[in-house]
């Protein structure tokens, strides 16, 4: 299966108007074909995003560009430099190559010499991710498509176990590592492994204290791959997510709502464990406390002597319409009571 030529002929191409090509099938999940144009809620938008520009030579051409004078020529003396074990002479010659000669049959065979060094040899996953990208972005139609974007996959993953170390020290790269996660489901929505990275961009994106972002990538996720088992963790996730933008945020009506809504949505699928089953629902019972709450003070506002009994009457007896069994309700209809036979 090619899950990625089929679905982006070239990432270089992004803001062209794309046309749709026959795609086998099982390409992607869902009703339709997804193209790395279509909207992916929670990612980086393109313009936040740093595009790659396409080497040129450079202007020192007499100590960084190539030393044979054909790209054939080219290839082979970086090939014998990669065999001698040289691999930072290596990866400079096959990246003359590619700089020098960019149309050139063997321009991808070099860029992905370079990658291949970066990963394998140099272990600099950063720099690897980079030329993969590179790959795929500028020589989509003349690499093995598949391959490259699952290399990419792989590599995301090493950037988000190694994190970034500056004089010996570790520091996360959240960022760096969560838009590469993006970049390869953009590259191959239709991918095994891209529920599971949406997943990871989900995380990302709560490691960098973003709950709402994260629980609109975990919406996202359920609703493009909604029988993977990661659309599962993803309902629980985004179940946690919300309910910390509620507890952060000033009181919303509107947001306690839709949170109450969505938490006896995930309730009733069925695909809570039973551990999440009774989290989840502890979480709606504490939402559904916050409209009693509001409901309540609501009432209570009404009952003052600025505001006329009847508005007071109103208000409670709307309280108890709605929350018959509160707590509240007994103390509630005693005031009522009151109130009533003061109209009397």
């Amino acid at each position: 299966m090619n899950f990625g030529r089929a679905i982006v002929l070239s990432v270089a191409a992004v803001g062209c108007s794309l046309v749709a090509v026959a795609v086998p099938p099982g390409v992607s999940p869902g009703p339709g074909i997804r193209y790395a144009t279509d909207a992916y809620p929670g990612f980086d938008s393109e313009d936040e995003l740093l595009k790659p520009s396409r080497k040129e030579p450079g202007w020192f051409g007499w100590i960084s560009g190539p030393k044979k004078d054909t790209a054939a020529e080219q290839l082979a003396y970086a090939a014998s430099l990669e065999a001698e074990e040289s691999w930072k002479d290596a990866k400079k010659a096959y990246d003359a190559l590619v700089r020098e000669w960019p149309t050139s049959p063997e321009a991808p065979k070099a860029q992905k010499a370079i990658a291949d060094i970066c990963l394998g040899k140099l272990l600099d996953s950063e720099a690897a991710f980079a030329e993969y990208r590179y790959l795929l972005d500028f020589y989509s139609a003349q690499c093995n498509y598949d391959e490259i974007v699952e290399l990419m996959y792989k590599t995301a993953e090493l950037m988000r176990d190694e994190g970034k170390t500056i004089v010996f020290f570790r520091f996360d790269n959240t960022v760096d590592v969560r838009r590469a996660y993006e970049a390869v489901v953009l590259r191959a929505p239709g991918a095994s492994f891209a529920p599971k990275a949406m997943l990871t961009i989900a995380s990302l994106r709560e490691d960098e204290d973003k709950q709402e972002t994260a629980a609109t990538v975990y919406e996202n996720l359920r609703s493009m791959y909604p029988d993977s088992p990661e659309a599962a963790t993803a309902l629980y996730r985004e179940a946690k997510a919300r309910m910390v933008v509620l507890r952060r945020c000033e009181y919303n009506r509107e947001r306690v709502r839709d949170t109450i809504g969505f938490l006896s949505f995930a309730i009733e699928t069925g695909r809570l464990e039973p551990g999440q089953l009774e989290e989840v629902s502890g979480f709606r019972a504490e939402a559904r406390a916050l409209l009693e709450e509001e409901a309540y003070n609501a009432a209570k506002f009404y009952d003052s002597r600025t505001r006329t009994k009847r508005s007071a009457v109103s208000a409670y007896q709307r309280f108890l319409d709605e929350y018959p069994t509160s707590d509240r309700a007994p103390e509630v209809r005693r005031r009522l009571f009151e109130l009533q036979e003061e109209g009397k």
